[in-house]
């Protein structure tokens, strides 16, 4: 099933992102935390895709045996970092025959040990170039990336908003947020898009806290700020993971039940291959979840 019609015949999405192992080690932890993730029966899943060609390879074999063997609907990223078109194409075209639906594109990351990113050869600079590629040759229902604190690269939140409505019109059908901890960085993000008529649904991405160190480097690759309370809160339990981890559970917790009340389209955890913090969220969300439109639940939730 396409998002593009979840997001519009029902209450709010759920999801979450899992990103490929690097060996069968890991591969194995990620089938144990997708088989915890499973019995809450998401609306749909993500895999994460990286600029090396094996990391490719397993997103898609990934994305394909989460679907085949899970029924669970799954989406798979593609970002345009050291890939020509018709590396892109091919790619696209391996996922279409899986009998995937749904494609998130981005520009994606630099990558590691280069300051700026440049495009490879008959490649793509920009995001929006890969959505226009992708939509007119390829009929995926497509995600695209925003950023509630503006993209770190954008010289301004106007700027920024410019190239996320260029996006939109390039055929992206629903956005994502990046990662954030401060709700009305949200809602404002919100107002401004709908009055730069930009009219698709976007989903809000929650990062589960588990580690003030890790916290702190996701927040400041994506642009994105820690509230004062919050971190000091965090940084009282310095050394007490289980203490930081309970406290980001909370945190994640109020921000979904606010967020829900607000209205959001969905909600897309970043899990980083780990179940627990996501299930305790969802067990305290799940009745408000239910409780949406009327007592419908989200596309598979039980």
């Amino acid at each position: 099933m396409k998002i593009r019609d979840m997001l519009a015949s029902g209450p709010p999405t759920v999801s979450f992102e899992f990103f490929p192992p690097k060996n069968e080690t890991g591969f194995v932890r990620l089938y144990k935390t997708i088989e915890a993730l499973r019995p809450l029966r998401p609306s749909y899943v993500s895999v994460t895709y990286g600029a090396g060609g094996s990391t490719r390879r397993r997103t898609v074999e990934l994305v394909a045996r989460i679907k085949r063997e899970t029924g669970i609907e799954a989406m798979a990223h593609i970002t345009c970092v050291g890939s020509a078109q018709d590396e892109i194409s091919a790619v696209l075209d391996t996922l279409a025959a899986s009998g995937i639906e749904n494609v998130l594109a981005l520009r994606g990351d630099p990558p590691r040990g280069l300051a700026r990113f440049e495009p490879a050869p008959g490649g793509f600079r920009y995001a929006n170039e890969l959505v226009g590629f992708i939509r007119g040759s390829h009929s995926f229902c497509l995600g695209a990336a925003c950023y509630p604190e503006t993209h770190p690269e954008a010289p301004s939140p106007e700027v920024d908003l410019a190239n996320l409505k260029r996006k939109v019109d390039a055929g992206a059908d629903f956005l994502i947020t990046q990662l954030f901890f401060d709700n009305q960085d949200f809602l404002r993000f919100r107002d401004r898009a709908v009055a730069a008529d930009i009219n698709v649904p976007i989903v809000a991405g929650i990062m589960p806290i588990r580690s003030l160190r890790q916290t702190k480097r996701f927040a400041e690759m994506c642009g994105a700020s820690l509230p004062g309370p919050l971190l000091e809160r965090l940084e009282s339990l310095r050394g007490d993971h289980p203490a930081i981890r309970a406290a980001g559970v909370d945190h994640a917790t109020r921000q979904c039940w606010d967020l829900l009340a607000e209205g959001v389209a969905g909600l897309h955890f970043y899990t980083l291959n780990h179940s627990r913090s996501t299930v305790a969220i969802y067990q305290s969300i799940r009745s408000q979840l239910v409780g949406q439109e009327g007592g419908r639940q989200p596309s598979g939730a039980t």
